[in-house]
């Protein structure tokens, strides 16, 4: 087992150990004794980029199977042995990656290990056609139930097809389509697992109330007999020119409470100092009531009931700005968008003011740091930067980037991205009581969780 140790440089004061197994997994340790708690977190570098036309959605789905069972644990017991040892747990898959993870009493630790341990390594010998079929039907389920039948719900499918060229990893979400999840076969998923679940495409973390020897030890004795897989191909190139070109736009009519404008604007890739820049904008643009475009639209012009404007960070293709207004009854969306390229273009003129910059400073803080602050968050995020990385030192340094940022690099990344030129644009219009007032709408997330 290799190991290198982290000195306690972080101005945070956490800190971090890295391991590697023989067979290739990667495991990161984060002591953290101030609750009685430890957050297992288990990342697989495998998401909806990796996944081919024709079969998409199997990310997704087998996030779903993971929980169906393995060797020593039948049907729904994974679950059951970890709430009925006062745990939580779940999954969720995304474009980049899937991960599992649990929290746990910390003396309910092993359990965990051993749990997340026996379906890597056997979840092949429990996976069957029923266990198949009832998953996909969850799935389809799913879809329905947060895509399809409810307001707005297609809108981030359609935008990442719009920003993302036919062919593009990228292209399609991690839910996949209907015709897809028919599809998929029992040997489709028994090769997906083969591919992609293996501990060489694996970081494992734990975090919280933990005895460093005796963790890993657990964890070479439950994980170190998994045999090493190095079967995986590389993903396929999503790097695009930083500028769309030319508009791209799609006009939606459905029964939606709402007229509304969404776009996507082509951002830098998520681990780069143009990134931080570029999440300070949005932050400065549409990051809560006291940002530009609620100023503007929602308090000064009312001719919206919400306008949010964030960052979906994408480490290996550009990530995106996501915008998502919601009109005011009887206003039409073209004065809608004339607002918000006014804002943008002075944004990109004079940049933030100092009060502006250093109040998004302060909520990405504190943003980062409630996340670091929780041994399931910190896990997370140790996890991120391990895979899509390669560092998760990263993670406890983060916070310091963001502050290190300028207004200046803030303006530059507006000038060069925000632009009408740079964006794919979904404008609904409702098919019955148009104009209706809508109330907040949660925005649609990138991941699909279990």
């Amino acid at each position: 087992m290799g190991h290198t140790a982290t000195p306690e440089a972080h101005s945070s004061g956490l800190t971090a150990t890295e391991h590697r197994l023989a067979n290739g997994l990667r495991v990161v340790l984060s002591e953290d004794h101030l609750t009685p708690v430890a957050a297992v977190c288990l990342w697989y570098d495998v998401g909806s980029r990796h996944e081919v036309k024709g079969r998409t959605g199997l990310a997704h789905l087998f996030e779903h199977l993971m929980f169906q069972g393995s060797a020593s644990v039948k049907g729904n017991g994974h679950f059951e042995l970890v709430q009925g040892a006062g745990g939580s747990l779940n999954g969720t898959t995304s474009f980049e990656r899937t991960n599992y993870f649990e929290t746990m009493p910390a003396h309910q630790l092993e359990l965990a290990l051993w749990l997340e341990a026996d379906r890597m390594g056997s979840l092949l010998t429990a996976l069957d056609q029923e266990s198949l079929d009832n998953q996909r039907d969850v799935v389809k389920n799913e879809r329905r139930q947060r895509y399809d039948n409810v307001p707005y719900g297609t809108a981030f499918e359609r935008l990442s097809a719009l920003a993302f060229p036919d062919g593009h990893p990228y292209h399609h979400t991690p839910i996949g389509s209907m015709a897809d999840l028919d599809a998929a076969s029992l040997e489709d998923a028994r090769a997906f697992f083969r591919t992609y679940y293996a501990p060489g495409n694996a970081v494992l973390s734990v975090v919280g109330d933990i005895d460093p020897a005796q963790t890993l030890k657990w964890i070479e004795k439950y994980f170190g007999t998994i045999p090493a897989h190095d079967g995986k191909p590389e993903p396929r190139d999503g790097s695009l020119p930083d500028v769309v070109g030319e508009g791209v736009r799609e006009v939606i009519e459905e029964d939606v409470p709402s007229r509304a404008l969404m776009a996507v604007y082509r951002l830098p890739h998520d681990g780069t100092r143009e990134s931080d820049a570029a999440d300070l904008a949005l932050t400065v643009l549409g990051g809560g009531e006291s940002s530009r475009l609620h100023n503007r639209l929602v308090r000064r012009d009312r001719s919206a009931v919400t306008a949010g404007f964030g960052l979906l960070r994408l480490a290996g293709a550009p990530s995106l700005g996501w915008l998502d207004v919601k009109a005011s009854s009887g206003v039409e969306l073209p004065a809608i968008e004339a607002a918000v390229d006014e804002e943008l273009a002075r944004l990109a003129e004079h940049g933030p003011t100092p009060e502006e910059m250093e109040r998004a400073q302060a909520q990405l803080e504190r943003e980062w740091l409630d996340r670091l602050a929780t041994v399931a968050g910190r896990a997370d995020e140790l996890c991120r930067y391990a895979v899509l990385f390669g560092d998760p030192q990263l993670a406890l340094t983060a916070v310091q980037r963001v502050l290190d940022v300028t207004a200046e690099e803030v303006r530059t990344v507006a000038a060069a991205r925000l632009r009408p030129d740079n964006r794919a644009v979904l404008v609904y219009e409702p098919t019955g009581g148009a104009g209706a007032q809508q109330d907040d709408q949660d925005e649609q997330g990138e991941g699909a969780e279990a």
